[in-house]
């Protein structure tokens, strides 16, 4: 709607006996934020997840923080693993579903056990892709990582310890938050592009630019139309160069490959479900195949369509909670508006919709503002009289007011300024904790609007970090983090303003 004290320890080789329910194959941003929905919606269906990964589930959307040092691992986590316990839900941590047997409706895990279900829900999410390069035909050298999940992180970490030059290969938004990362580490690193700018899916040419030059006085080379055509090593078979197609030689005591992420399709292939990129599925996120399997986040394809951000997927989650529980049976997931957040130390972005459009085509009008000196690139695309997309990056203080444009495809402000400006016309009313309506939506991650945040506070909340905890509010991407504080504090203030 474009609305564990458990572990992976000895278990019973059949659990047949037990209520077969709700089980679900993957316990990451989108299979972990399922169960919790479902369980916020019914206390008695049986509910089984996996998680390949043996910790509790986490916000992987933060750990380029943890790769930079100013977050913790223990502090991105979703669902405290005493959770499951206390809710009855059976985790297994550390258990990988190896099976799907749609004819016994029923999954084959790695620890021996046979688990049956009534209705199947794959969230596996996606994998990285690690291009074939010379060098890697028997696995990453000592030294390579792929960067994708909290295991990787720290090997990253490991790896960067006593490192002084690391490679990134792949410009994307992946690429750039580890190598901002790792520049705040103090490491000397060089991304490795193949594009001709940076992020060319969400960024265009003239914003590629910037941010490139935005990473260079952080510490990161770009280079650009090129990308690593072989990995060398040393006699003690750990990585020591990069040499790339174009020629260079790249000295590299660490590697990062960045290089995109592919839907995690294997199990429902195998069992013979309908796979284009992702695992079809309609408006109910039911399995085009099976009307018994469902399938949300990064594995699940709606349409010519793969959502790659948390925002669709937690999206997804909440449809099917009430779908599988019966909390709204006329509940429909019919796309998502894809709205990127790069928020590092140095860097702050935020794009949406169709950002190519130049100066060509008719019938959409194009401004700009750029500030390089400065780091700042602005766009914005307009057919219509609506927002179709737009770039902020460097200075995103009118983000607020282009995302609600953008959501509810609403009519523009007379003045075009004040979509690039503060404090200029319509800007001002979307961005200022007094002007902001309630309906307003602050966390898109999580679609928390300003009304809920100050339901919450007036229900006792005091806290940028207790009104989180009750409304979800910045625990998606934590691009919306100053704003909550903001409200928070605004409201704090007008507490305090005596009433005679």
């Amino acid at each position: 709607m474009s609305r564990s004290s458990s572990s992976s320890g000895a278990r019973p080789a059949d659990r047949r006996a037990k209520p077969a329910g709700i089980v679900v194959v993957g316990n990451g941003m989108a299979g972990s934020r399922l169960v919790t929905e479902i369980r916020a919606r019914d206390r008695q269906v049986a509910l089984t997840v996996f998680g390949a990964e043996p910790q509790q589930p986490y916000n992987r959307v933060l750990l380029s923080n943890v790769l930079a040092g100013v977050t913790g691992p223990e502090q991105i986590g979703l669902v405290d693993p005493a959770w499951y316990d206390a809710n009855d839900v059976d985790a297994r941590l550390g258990v990988e579903v190896e099976r799907i047997d749609r004819d016994a409706k029923c999954v084959h895990a790695s620890d021996g056990t046979v688990t049956p279900y009534d209705t199947l829900v794959i969230a596996t999410g996606s994998t990285s892709f690690v291009p074939p390069i010379p060098g890697t035909e028997d696995g990453l050298p000592e030294g390579v990582v792929a960067f994708r999940t909290l295991a990787d992180c720290r090997r990253i970490l490991e790896a960067a310890d006593g490192a002084r030059h690391a490679v990134v290969v792949g410009g994307g938004l992946l690429g750039i938050e580890a190598a901002r990362g790792l520049a705040g580490r103090g490491l000397a690193v060089t991304v490795v592009h193949l594009a001709g700018h940076l992020m060319e899916r969400q960024l265009d040419q003239g914003a590629g630019g910037v941010l490139a030059r935005t990473l260079g006085r952080l510490g990161v080379r770009t280079v650009l139309g090129t990308s690593a055509g072989a990995l060398s090593t040393g006699a003690d078979g750990r990585v020591n160069a990069v040499q790339l197609q174009s020629g260079e030689r790249l000295p590299a005591d660490l590697v990062v490959m960045a290089c995109g992420v592919r839907p995690e399709v294997r199990l429902a292939r195998e069992a013979g479900l309908k796979v284009d990129r992702g695992i079809l599925v309609d408006e109910t996120l039911q399995s085009l195949s099976d009307p018994s399997v469902r399938a949300i986040g990064e594995c699940s394809q709606y349409g010519d369509t793969v959502y790659g951000l948390v925002a669709p997927a937690w999206e997804q989650a909440a449809v099917l909670a009430d779908l599988l529980t019966g909390a709204d049976t006329g509940a429909r997931f019919t796309g998502a508006r894809q709205i990127t957040r790069l928020k590092a130390k140095g860097v702050d972005l935020v794009a949406m919709g169709e950002t190519h459009y130049g100066d060509d085509d008719p019938e959409v009008e194009v401004m700009r503002f750029a500030d390089a000196s400065r780091g700042t690139y602005k766009k914005v695309a307009i057919r219509r009289d609506r927002l179709i997309g737009a770039i902020l990056l460097g200075e995103t203080g009118t983000a607020g007011t282009l995302t609600q444009l953008y959501d509810r495809a609403a009519p523009l402000p007379s003045d075009r300024l004040s979509l690039f400006f503060t404090g200029l016309g319509g800007a001002q009313a979307a961005d200022s904790p007094v002007r902001m309506p309630d309906a307003a939506t602050v966390c898109h991650c999580n679609n928390v609007s300003k009304g809920q945040i100050r339901a919450c506070w007036e229900k006792g909340a005091r806290t940028a970090d207790e009104v989180a905890r009750e409304t979800r509010a910045s625990t998606g991407c934590g691009g919306c983090r100053d704003a909550l504080e903001g409200i928070v504090a605004w409201l704090d203030e007008q507490d305090s303003v005596p009433a005679g």
